[in-house]
């Protein structure tokens, strides 16, 4: 009990403290996998310190799990799966209201012409009498045989099934800003060496216009150094217009109406070890991913609901009472001044132009149609799985051989730039290194942050997210 206690009374205080949410914290206590409230509050810290950061003009230093966290705290698609739960759950509180009593006052006062008789319109009052009368009516659900029990129990399953559609736009989130994130960081990888390069092809072409001018270079030599001059001008311009769109999209997913200064930090995470064993991963998947689950519990929903449903053809069996009293009244037609009664009644189905028969043939089809989009996704969960464990693994394939590439790069255009100082070859054998170096170069950077990328997939398709 008291952990109980503890469990409900400490997020309230928290939620308090940091001024979040009581339905994020809320969520939080109902979800298997959600946050703890421990992290929500991170959250709330890292997005207000973020917040202060960008306000005094500096720029923001942003790591993967940082822009994770920012991200669940304010894209607007987690309040959203957030609230389809919450209405999913007055969902069951609607359908259980019928197995609980049903108790209404009423409040009467009639003005009549003593004993005057109804002519058309009604057979329940033919005769209609002055009086005042106050009294209350209750009915209660005895049995059903199961119809409204099941309708509940649909409706609690479809609740989980709404929970788990909340955990699965978290992870969806989550996917998408790592996306971003490993966007960014390549465009400013590929940006950092676009400037290099801009920065060594000026050296060039300042040596080679000095060489011209003192006869020793021709000029043939200096218009292909200024042509790679403009070319690698030409990259910088890309990247920093890829870097920009890069960061207004890393805004968007974290919730940000205007731009942030962000610096961004790869993290250690960027080679992280690839799991050599993907059935490992595919009986993780299936047994971690949310979107599975959501349809399984649908499923189940649907056979409960097709169970309800054919129960409808079954009697129903309610009590029923009512208790008042009619201070004003005849005494010939109201010989005490009180009423009360109470009674048990059955409802049977006879027929009713097999409205019932369809509705449980609906129902079953309705629940085998849910049974094949579950297998169907099972099926699909695998074959991603599969697939961006080899997308992962030839990621890290790629690493190692850009890596080595762009040693090999570096080594011939130190060759090719001591040749042509020397006067052994020509610039275009020193264009061509220059080239070859700065696509190393850029292959490498984009290899990493693509490595990073294919994990942080791998972790959404096995349903395992930090």
């Amino acid at each position: 009990m008291v952990r109980k206690l503890r469990s409900f009374i400490l997020p309230w205080f928290a939620a308090c403290v940091s001024g979040i949410g009581w339905a994020q914290v809320q969520l939080a206590v109902r979800l298997p996998n959600a946050p703890s409230v421990s992290h929500i509050l991170l959250a709330s810290a890292q997005v207000g310190a973020v917040r202060a950061a960008s306000s005094s003009g500096g720029p923001v230093l942003l790591t993967r799990q940082q822009a994770e966290t920012i991200a669940l705290a304010n894209n607007p698609r987690i309040h959203i799966g957030q609230l389809l739960a919450k209405v999913q759950h007055q969902v069951v509180r609607e359908t259980r209201s019928s197995e609980l009593p049903d108790l209404s006052g009423n409040l009467t006062a009639v003005e009549a012409e003593e004993g005057s008789r109804i002519s058309a319109g009604g057979l329940t009052a033919s005769r209609l009498l002055e009086h005042a009368g106050m009294g209350v009516q209750l009915s209660q659900l005895i049995t059903d045989f199961g119809h409204s029990q099941n309708l509940v129990a649909s409706a609690k399953l479809n609740e989980k099934a709404r929970l788990a559609d909340a955990e699965a736009s978290r992870e969806d989130i989550i996917l998408a800003t790592d996306q971003v994130f490993y966007q960014a960081i390549e465009s400013e990888a590929t940006l950092k060496v676009a400037e290099q390069t801009v920065s060594a092809r000026q050296t060039l072409v300042d040596q080679v216009s000095a060489l011209t001018s003192a006869k020793l270079k021709s000029d043939l030599d200096l218009s292909f150094a200024q042509v790679n001059l403009s070319q690698a001008k030409l990259l910088q311009l890309d990247a920093q217009n890829n870097l920009d769109a890069a960061k207004a999209a890393l805004d968007a997913v974290l919730g940000y109406d205007r731009p942030t200064n962000y610096r961004l930090a790869g993290g250690s995470d960027a080679l992280a070890a690839l799991p050599p064993d993907v059935g490992t991963l595919v009986a993780s998947a299936i047994q971690n991913r949310p979107d599975l689950q959501s349809l399984q519990w649908s499923e189940q929903a649907a056979r409960k609901y097709s169970r309800a449903q054919h129960e409808q053809l079954l009697p129903t069996i309610s009590a029923l009472g009512a208790v008042g009293k009619t201070p004003v009244g005849s005494s010939q037609y109201f010989p005490t001044n009180w009423y009360g009664a109470v009674g048990v009644n059955m409802s049977v189905p006879i027929f009713n132009g097999f409205r019932y028969t369809a509705e449980a043939s609906q129902a079953s089809l309705e629940a085998k149609t849910a049974s094949e989009r579950t297998r169907d996704l099972r099926d699909q969960v695998v074959r991603d799985v599969r697939t961006a464990w080899l997308n992962a693994n030839t990621a890290l394939q790629r690493v190692t051989v850009t890596g080595e590439l762009l040693r090999q790069a570096n080594l011939a255009l130190n060759l090719a730039q001591t040749r042509y100082q020397l006067g052994l070859s020509s610039i275009v054998e020193l264009s061509q290194a220059e080239l070859q170096q700065t696509q190393a170069a850029i292959s490498d950077a984009n290899a990493r942050s693509q490595y990073g990328f294919a994990m942080a997939d791998v972790r959404f398709q096995t349903g395992v997210q930090p």
